[in-house]
């Protein structure tokens, strides 16, 4: 079972390396990045407007150039 941003990069044909180098480039840690590639995120219940994996959550929708509600669950 793939999570949303899996599914997001198979769509536009982007690999898990090419997701991990753009999202440091955006300052995002590797260990970070693997975090949502995995979808970890997606377990999260509450996401403030402050709250660091929200910040993280915006840099991966930049890279998916897509809302950064398109990657909240459900």
């Amino acid at each position: 079972m793939s999570g949303i941003v899996q599914q997001m990069t198979e769509k536009i044909n982007m690999s898990f390396d090419e997701f991990v180098g753009e999202m440091r480039k955006r300052g995002c840690s590797e260990p970070t990045a693997i975090k949502i590639w995995r979808g970890e995120y997606e377990n999260f219940k509450n996401f403030n407007d402050n709250d660091i994996s929200l910040s993280n959550l915006r840099k991966a929708a930049d890279v998916l150039k897509v809302k950064t509600g398109n990657l909240l669950p459900n």
